[in-house]
């Protein structure tokens, strides 16, 4: 086993004690990634502009442990035992920790907002946007925590502005994120009128810094626990558990939480994978190291759970060791598929899952034949991605365009030209027979075509399983493809189990609550926040909009809404010149919407879309005959 505490000096390589364990139970699988609780010496200093430990809310006895009792062994961390007292808990910082950190400027006169329109503001620190709205001014960070996207260019609506790249959603009242991606909220400024100006005061480091934190609890109960023992167990760390883990410390739970995956590293952004294979860990952490050491939540990478144990409680892993727990999320993601044809078993044929599947791929392509398998999102980004740096590319699809069930066929042809253009070879309406070697290296795809393609590297992009294998006995209810239906608030058939992210099926209250999978990274956040709060007791339901992205030669495809069955497509705009809007119809109602270079349309849909409204194909049909679409103002004329 190998154990890896916090890099500072005077830290100790040696195994942690496990007290309730025979010695050699533990394999050389269970390696734990996080220092639990610190180390001989003081952890690296983390900069957070607000922390503070809220006060250890009263807890039933059947909440103070798994097993209903406090248990007399003390959870102990790089051989030393580690109690949180409240004695401990720092007390809020004011926002403006010192006067040269604050910075006043008048940003505007009062008349020159009218109700329901931003602005950028410079503040000599850095930009604020201002917010007007029911007569009242609202200042707040301008950009997007998620990747930065300017806010002042997205939408406001009942009193929140939604991101116009991704769709993430921030009250104007307190900067807090409401929808996801990203996982950290807006700063908040200060705002005074005076003489019928405007102005604003912020903390000049978080005009630069342009995201917050929001405040979190820590574990103050760990003596409570032994090693084997948790109130919350995670099983998967992508953004459904993580963004759980923090849900939990925002709403102050005070008690253990452990999140457990069998990936290597903590926490990544798994999406940036197929759209820059080079992508290091390190650069697409969600959250650095230290951020998990503060506050208290304890990742262990590399292990497996093998069954679960719903009755007692329990979950088995690879290598014997069980962990109890009081309550359960399973985000365990998927597994990509694989080919099954003659030489399947070929070197340098991949799927991509890790950070290490995408650099080898990136690697070994360069200048070199690629052959990419699926035209699906996947699969289309990786072939983007090697398009300058491979010496050929080419696309094998059974399908006759790319992103076909999902964009239909005249926005994939539009960008099927776009990549032809960018000098990328497909072969539609066909599959690999076989894979060829050469001394065990791939070096020729054989097609049911009967075409032979070059290729010394192939990537396989035709989807993905449900990874639930593990809960075939457990009791836990699957479907029959594999996936785990929930409730809305993502409670499955067993009280205190919880599951999100790519493995669950739930009732999607866009559709009149049909059950759908939908394995979107937005959609992977928002279900576990709603599984953190009803592991509280909130009864909080699922009731987002989905929305995803994606990225080729620089250009961006939005899209929201759930297009599944659609029957109709409705373009506005020009797909030649790439820049559109595509309406997806069902009957009378428009159920998704995709654009490229129309921005922020999709976010407009997408709020239209969360307040409960429909949107009609035939006032889709006549604006955009009229020509109407691009100011959209057509959405809330017809009282969207």
């Amino acid at each position: 086993m190998r154990w890896v505490p916090d890099e500072g000096p005077g830290c100790l390589w040696a195994p942690p004690p496990w007290p309730s364990l025979q010695p050699g139970v533990l394999g050389a699988s269970l390696n734990i990634s996080i220092a639990m609780g610190g180390c001989f010496s003081k952890p690296k200093p983390v900069e957070l502009k607000i922390e503070v430990v809220l006060p250890e809310k009263e807890r039933t006895k059947e909440d103070a442990s798994p097993s209903g009792q406090a248990s007399p062994l003390a959870y102990k961390a790089n051989g030393r035992a580690r109690h949180y007292h409240p004695e401990e808990r720092p007390s809020t910082l004011h926002p403006y920790p010192s006067p040269h950190d604050r910075v006043e400027a008048a940003a505007c006169h009062v008349k020159d907002l009218e109700n329901g329109q931003m602005r950028e503001v410079e503040l000599g620190w850095g930009k604020a946007l201002l917010v007007k709205e029911n007569g009242e001014f609202h200042a707040l960070g301008h950009k997007c925590p998620h990747y930065g996207a300017p806010l002042v260019k997205g939408v406001l609506s009942r009193g929140r502005v939604r991101c116009p790249w991704h769709g993430a959603c921030f009250n104007i009242a307190t900067g807090d994120i409401e929808d996801f991606p990203g996982l950290d909220s807006l700063p908040k400024f200060q705002v005074k009128i005076e003489k019928e100006k405007v102005y604003i005061r912020a903390s000049k480091q978080a005009l630069q810094t342009q995201r917050r934190t929001k405040v979190m609890a820590k574990c103050i109960s760990l003596s409570n626990y032994h090693v084997g023992s948790t109130n919350i167990l995670i099983v998967g760390a992508g953004a459904a558990g993580l963004v759980c883990a923090e849900t939990l410390r925002q709403e102050g739970f005070s008690d253990r939480i452990v999140m457990c995956t069998m990936d290597r590293h903590l926490p990544y952004d798994r999406p940036k994978l197929s759209k820059s294979l080079d992508s290091q860990p390190e650069q697409i952490a969600l959250r650095p190291k230290e951020f998990f050491l503060t506050y208290d939540i304890e990742v262990l990478t590399e292990t497996q759970v093998v069954t679960v144990d719903v009755k007692n409680k329990k979950a088995i892993f690879k290598d014997g060791f069980k962990m109890e727990y009081n309550k359960l999320l399973l985000a365990p993601g998927s597994t990509p598929k694989t080919l099954s044809c003659k030489g399947k078993e070929v070197e340098n044929v991949f799927t991509i899952g890790t950070p290490e599947d995408a650099n080898r791929i990136g690697k070994l392509a360069r200048g070199r034949n690629a052959v990419v398998v699926g035209a699906a999102f996947l699969g289309m980004e990786v072939a983007a991605y090697l398009t300058d740096k491979a010496h050929s590319v080419s696309v094998v699809e059974l399908e006759e365009t790319p992103f076909r069930r999902f964009l239909g066929e005249k926005v994939g042809r539009a960008l099927m030209k776009m990549f032809e253009n960018n000098g990328i070879k497909f072969y539609m309406q066909t599959e690999v027979l076989e894979l060829r070697a050469q001394e065990g290296k791939l070096k020729e795809v054989i097609l049911k075509s009967g075409k032979v393609v070059r290729a010394d590297v192939c990537v396989v992009g035709i989807g993905a399983v449900p990874a639930t294998g593990f809960l075939k006995q457990s009791g836990i209810n699957m479907d029959a493809r594999g996936f785990i239906p929930v409730n809305k608030m993502m409670q499955t058939n067993v009280p205190g189990v919880f599951a999100a992210g790519d493995a669950v099926t739930f009732p999607l209250a866009l559709r009149s609550n049909k059950r759908v999978n939908i394995p979107h990274w937005q959609m992977a956040h928002i279900h576990g926040r709603v599984a953190a709060q009803n592991m509280l007791a909130q009864e909080a339901e699922i009731s987002t909009v989905p929305c995803l992205w994606t990225a080729m030669f620089g250009k961006s495809i939005r899209y929201t809404g759930y297009g599944e069955g659609f029957d109709d497509v409705i373009i506005q705009g020009d797909l030649d010149e790439l820049k559109f809007v595509a309406f997806y119809t069902k009957n009378d109602e428009v159920i998704a919407v995709a654009s490229m270079n129309y921005d922020p349309i999709v976010s407009k849909v997408a709020e239209v879309l969360a307040s409960g409204r429909t949107i009609r194909k035939r006032d889709v049909e006549l604006f955009v005959r009229l020509g109407k679409t691009g100011d959209m103002s057509w959405l809330t004329g017809k009282g969207y």
